[in-house]
């Protein structure tokens, strides 16, 4: 029987032969732990991280800390002059913390 994490990166490796982030476009990378959430726009093209935002670095805890993430990266965005994105879920159902944390890109001005 395969674990849940196995069917996981199946789908992110079948998601990730289609999508690709440019210079123009970048790649927004999810990763959900237990505790936390991670997400950071990507450069494929370059091979490089462009910009970063988690948890760890909100001072306050709140429920939705996913809301909190997406606000952050963002208008860490917005300050490199970057307005459209593509979004990887990497393996990911859409709802809960990556549905909240897409959303939160989406209300504060990232386009995908």
């Amino acid at each position: 029987m395969l674990s849940r994490n196995k069917l996981r990166l199946e789908r992110h490796n079948r998601i990730r032969s289609k999508l690709k982030g440019t210079t123009v476009h970048p790649r927004v990378s999810v990763f959900v732990s237990l505790n936390h959430i991670y997400a950071q726009l990507i450069d494929d093209s370059q091979s490089k991280t462009i910009v970063s935002a988690s948890d760890f670095e909100l001072k306050d805890q709140k429920a939705d800390v996913a809301k909190e993430v997406g606000k952050l990266l963002a208008e860490r965005a917005k300050e490199k002059k970057i307005t459209k994105v593509v979004f990887d879920r990497s393996g990911y159902k859409y709802h809960g913390k990556v549905k909240n944390l897409a959303e939160s890109i989406r209300e504060n001005g990232l386009r995908f």
